[in-house]
Formats: structure tokens, C-alpha cells, sequence
């Protein structure tokens, strides 16, 4: 895995309401530390990058801006200069400047981490790819939760998260490990 200069890592939706127990059981309990991780080499590599948050127009939203839920969980919160982008929709590009801004940047690669697998990460991730970003999904750095299908099956966060990430990859992205993502950018720093 190589990252060109042109890349910004987008990190999205890291908020308190994804560790409110009332959404369920969600898979990959170790993606805030792994996010933690990646998040901390790609600033110390002075590596560009993004956050998005997601603002829910529902006023019973774990992630309404009147709830705390709707706070960015501490070890991802934006610095100072850092950009911080939000949003109303899954998509992390639908109604807010995210494309311009990475187009004004020459940037021509992204990095997603964040949550929910299947939800915003995966939005963000079909239309970065459609867009001819050149786009990578951190797979251990995301994670789904148990949903029930329409015929009323339960299907765990674990058969979520892998559909999901099989769905995008090597059509709109590229699914990746933090393991690849840290390496690549060790590499990139050794050059």
C-alpha cells in the first residue's frame, strides 16, 4: 500500500453515540483504539486530514446537537487547524463542501475510518470511489451493529461489517488494515 501526499485521512462520525448502549451490540470493540492508533501516527507524520460529524435533524437522535451523543469522543477530537466537516446525511459528501475542499487541495486520495461500517463509511466510501477518488476503507477501524432484517432475522454486527466491507471493496475501495495503514505511512516517513 502506497499513500501519494495528495491523501487526507477521513475520520467520521467518532461520537459519543457510538458507545450508547441502547443502539445494541456492536462489533469490533477494539475500532476506538485502533482509530486511536492510526489517528495518532497520521498526525505525528503531519499528514493531512478530516473529521466529519454527524448532526441528526431528529430530535430523539442519540446524535441530535441537543444530546450528548452527539460529542466527538475525546481522543478524536479535532485539534487546533484541524478541519472539522458536518453533516446531515450518511454521506459524508451530501450537502457539505467535503468535495471541494478535497479538490482544492489536490488531494486525490482518502483514507475512511470511523462509523458505522455499513451506514456512513460505507456511503462515503461508494461515492469518494465514484467520484475518482482513489479511496481505502480501515476495516479494523470501523465496526457495525446487530440489525434485524425485514423478515425479522437478527443479524449480527460481525455479518454486517464483513457484507459490507466485501460490498465496496475492489469496486469503490480498497479494504485495508490500521496494520497497512500505520506501515504505509512509516514507509512514507523512512523515504
Amino acid at each position: 500500500m502506497k499513500l501519494p501526499d495528495t491523501t487526507t485521512l477521513l475520520i467520521i462520525d467518532v461520537q459519543q453515540g457510538m458507545v450508547d448502549r441502547s443502539r445494541g451490540p456492536r462489533n469490533n470493540p477494539d475500532a476506538e483504539s485502533r482509530l486511536e492508533h492510526v489517528l495518532s501516527t497520521w498526525r505525528n507524520a503531519g499528514r493531512p486530514l478530516i473529521h466529519v460529524k454527524h448532526n441528526s435533524i431528529r430530535p430523539d437522535s442519540v446524535f441530535h446537537s441537543s444530546n450528548p451523543g452527539n460529542e466527538i469522543q475525546p481522543f478524536a477530537r479535532p485539534l487546533d487547524g484541524e478541519i472539522l466537516i458536518e453533516k446531515q446525511a450518511n454521506c459524508a459528501f451530501v450537502g457539505t463542501d467535503l468535495e471541494a475542499r478535497l479538490r482544492a487541495e489536490g488531494v486525490d486520495t482518502v483514507v475512511i475510518m470511523g462509523f458505522v461500517t455499513n451506514h456512513c463509511v460505507e456511503t462515503t466510501a461508494r461515492i469518494a470511489g465514484d467520484l475518482g477518488f482513489d479511496t481505502y476503507v480501515v476495516s479494523d477501524a470501523t465496526g457495525a451493529y446487530d440489525r434485524v432484517s425485514p423478515d425479522g432475522e437478527l443479524i449480527s454486527g460481525d455479518v454486517i461489517h464483513q457484507v459490507a466491507l466485501t460490498s465496496i471493496h475492489g469496486e469503490f475501495a480498497t479494504v485495508v488494515t490500521s496494520s497497512d495503514v500505520i506501515a504505509a505511512i512509516s514507509q512514507d516517513a523512512g523515504n
